[in-house]
């Protein structure tokens, strides 16, 4: 149920975007108290993005779930934004993320909802 969707200009080699997406699945299920079966990670590249004007690497995170707690988006934030900074050389200060809390009727797996 959980979904991070990470949004960027920067250019990433084959093998830095599957251990990304291996550390960031790991880190939102550790974060959120899911289990990872349940996890969906994904990178979209889009060179054509702009950051205060500038297009040097950037990224937009979007974490939606059910039951996010909105109370630690703080501690999520930096974890996220330590994570891509780390992996993609991504100042931290050229990354947004939007968090969402989606209701369990509003959210479609395996035919039904949860």
């Amino acid at each position: 149920m959980p979904v991070l969707k990470i949004q960027t200009n920067a250019e990433i080699p084959e093998d830095i975007e599957t251990r990304l997406l291996q550390n960031a699945s790991a880190q939102v299920a550790e974060m959120l108290g899911k289990p990872e079966r349940y996890v969906m990670a994904f990178i979209e590249t889009n060179p054509y993005m702009l950051f205060a004007g500038d297009n040097a690497p950037m990224a937009y995170l979007e974490l939606k779930s059910i039951g996010l707690p909105g109370d630690r988006t703080g501690e999520f934030s930096d974890r996220l934004c330590k994570l891509i900074s780390e992996q993609l050389l991504i100042p931290m200060d050229r990354i947004y993320i939007e968090f969402a809390m989606a209701e369990r009727h509003m959210w479609g797996w395996s035919g039904g909802t949860f």
